[in-house]
């Protein structure tokens, strides 16, 4: 706000920096007025006039930067809410969204995705070569990342040694050795090898097809072409991890004071279950675009606990949960601080396709098409969600979904009614009792509960609900798939590979719903290795068409949103994967 306060501040502000001027033999003096470098202290020296003119203007505009919209502040220290406490930092063996969060800001992978394209850009690399046979990635390393290493006790930051594709190599071959037992190694079984190495089917790492090729160069070879390999290189399970490190403090490497860190920031403190420190890495190479110097994390598990201490003004940004939206929106401050941002994840409910009744796809088809996914969204949820046509949303290379056009499947009581009839249950007679299958959640709960009684109400038939255990849960999908299951579906890169042939492929993919389709197989083996786009596109929209409507194996029923209230004095930008790239905040105040 722009107060006489405020403006008389700046005039004595500006007095002090003509006092610390002509007091220093032209050198700057005041420690609010920058320079720009050595190049322009000589400018200075050189014209005395133009500097205390520089000076008296820097000094004026930092007293009214408050008074501008949108003026961004170097420094600060912002408090943020993790969630839970990190099981690791190790990015080999991350798999929860804190550790993935907090390995973000510590650790650069080869590549990362723009967060508004999504699309693959440079990282810990400045370029890379594919083959002409699609099966040769080539890698060039930037030669000015350096590992850190931050002492808690001195608050001293220093480097160590540079990070070089022999740290690359390494780190891609620990994680797929079965001994380190890493959750998202599957993602590397592109990798030649790969799978055979993690397997156990070989034992000798050399043959696994990634090797450094000098010190800033690094070459992959592939199992079968994948124009998507670079989306898979900016996963936090492919980043550097330094040798020597992990030889002499095994999986204690990551504490504070040992780790050695590559990223925007360092690990400054870690106290377990309670709170975890990051400061800026001055050593990194593009710190001078890293404003915030210093990240407080809270490790609130309760999210209502976590939004009470956001309205406190002890948290700067933090997740609103769904049911106070509607709250949020209605207060006058809150409502200008909310955002609701589409998020790369897809709530579905899987069937049992090997099991009476649901190998029947008329019967699947009709539990589809009776579910009112939007009044789900308007009177339960309220989170603003978007109602699901196919199973990967929007944003997702080669979803159908991203073509407005794309009808899908939608809500038809009507067809639903007639499809259960033509399977031999005529509004709902005769149809046995299925269960419906969820874990303990809120959310799971509520999506569980209208289907129940929406499908009741629409087709006629008993629905019994069965809350189990989340590990009770997992073991049941694994092992005996539930006649009907509500699950999430977050993606680890945004190309429908990830989607309909890791979850759905009868073969090589999860496919915890027992479902079996040779066209659908075909499709999505064939997409995988096109290196065409637009014949990637569609042969992942008749993918899509097979599991949603023709054959009904799942019935998708929302794309995820992100509602996030942001202090003011924050200006930030927001990830549709979830992992927030805080080095390119900054702080207004």
């Amino acid at each position: 706000m722009c107060t006489p306060q405020r403006l008389l501040h700046a005039a004595r502000l500006t007095a002090m920096a003509y006092v610390a001027y002509n007091g220093s033999a032209g050198r700057l003096g005041w420690a609010r007025s920058r320079p720009c470098g050595p190049d322009w202290e000589r400018g200075m020296l050189r014209n005395r006039r133009l500097a205390l003119l520089i000076t008296i203007l820097a000094a004026l505009a930092a007293a009214m930067a408050g008074c501008l919209p949108g003026a961004r502040t170097p420094g600060g220290t912002i408090h943020l809410n993790l969630g839970a406490e990190p099981p690791t930092l190790d990015p080999a063996l991350a798999e929860d969204p804190s550790s993935i969060q907090a390995d973000e800001l510590l650790f650069l992978s080869l590549t990362d995705l723009d967060e508004n394209t999504m699309e693959p850009v440079p990282e810990l690399a400045t370029g890379w070569q594919v083959s002409q046979d699609g099966l040769v990635w080539t890698f060039q390393l930037r030669k000015d990342v350096n590992w850190v290493h931050y002492d808690p006790a001195s608050g001293r930051l220093t480097r160590q040694r540079p990070v070089t594709a022999h740290d690359v190599e390494f780190s891609i071959k620990r994680a797929l050795d079965p001994a380190t037992a890493s959750s998202y190694a599957y993602v590397l079984f592109i990798i030649k090898n790969g799978e055979a190495y993690n397997s156990g089917k070989i034992s000798d790492p050399a043959q696994v097809g990634v090797r450094a090729v000098g010190d800033y160069t690094v070459e992959f070879t592939l199992e079968h072409p994948a124009s998507y390999f670079p989306a898979i290189t900016a996963l936090w399970v492919t980043r550097p991890a330094p040798k020597e490190l992990i030889d002499q403090f095994g999986y204690k490497w990551v504490e504070p004071g040992n780790i050695w860190t590559n990223g925007p920031y360092a690990l400054a403190g870690w106290e377990h279950e309670a709170s975890m420190t990051m400061v800026k890495n001055t050593a990194y190479y593009n710190a001078r675009n890293v404003a915030i110097e210093r990240i407080e994390w809270a490790m609130i598990r309760d999210g209502s606990a976590a939004f009470a201490q956001y309205k406190e003004g002890k948290l700067d940004v933090c997740d609103v949960p769904a049911d106070e939206l509607q709250a949020v929106r209605a207060d006058p401050a809150l409502s200008q601080q909310v955002r609701v941002i589409p998020y790369l994840a897809t709530f579905y409910l899987g069937f049992n396709n090997s099991k009476p009744p649901f190998d029947n796809k008329l019967v699947r088809q009709a539990f589809s098409y009776a579910l009112d996914r939007r009044a789900l969204i308007d009177t339960v949820l309220k989170g603003e969600q978007r109602p699901a046509v196919s199973f990967a949303g929007p944003g997702v290379f080669g979803s159908p979904a991203s073509d407005p056009a794309y009808k899908g499947v939608e809500y038809n009581p009507d067809l639903a009614r007639k499809l259960l009839a033509e399977a031999g249950y005529p509004d709902g007679k005769g149809f046995p009792q299925v269960t419906l299958a969820y874990y303990t959640s809120q959310l799971h709960r509520q999506v569980a509960e209208f289907a129940q009684k929406n499908w009741h109400d629409v087709l006629g038939v008993d629905v019994k609900l069965d809350n189990l255990e989340l590990r009770v849960y997992l073991k049941a999908l694994n092992e005996d798939t539930p006649q009907i299951f509500s699950s999430v579906w977050t993606p680890d890169y945004p190309d429908e590979d990830n989607w309909v042939f890791q979850n759905f492929d009868s073969a090589k993919g999860a496919n915890r719903i027992r479902w079996q389709n040779a066209e659908f197989d075909q499709l999505v083996e064939q997409a995988r290795v096109e290196t065409d786009a637009q014949k990637r596109r569609d042969l992942y929209k008749r993918a899509e068409q097979i599991l949603c409507v023709d054959e009904a194996a799942i019935v998708p029923v929302f794309h995820s949103t992100h509602i996030v209230c942001t202090k003011p004095y924050v200006a930030r930008s927001y990830s549709p994967f979830g992992n927030e790239h805080i080095d390119k905040w900054s702080l207004r105040r």
